[in-house]
């Protein structure tokens, strides 16, 4: 049986994937606060409960 777990940590390319948009918007995102980010060294992660939380900020937001 082979069990497949969902990463916790996404590059910014792959959070940009899940979330229809480019990679240069991910990170200016992540520069103003929009988006939670962690750095692991040199690299840049984006959490994926941090997706779902943005989301569910912009559905917050008024049209």
């Amino acid at each position: 049986m082979t069990v497949s777990i969902a990463p916790l940590l996404l590059r910014p390319e792959e959070a940009a994937d899940y979330l229809g948009i480019g990679r240069t918007k991910v990170y200016e995102l992540i520069r103003s606060g929009s988006l939670r980010s962690v750095r692991i060294g040199t690299l840049r992660r984006v959490p994926a409960t941090a997706l779902t939380d943005f989301v569910a900020q912009l559905e917050q937001e008024p049209a």
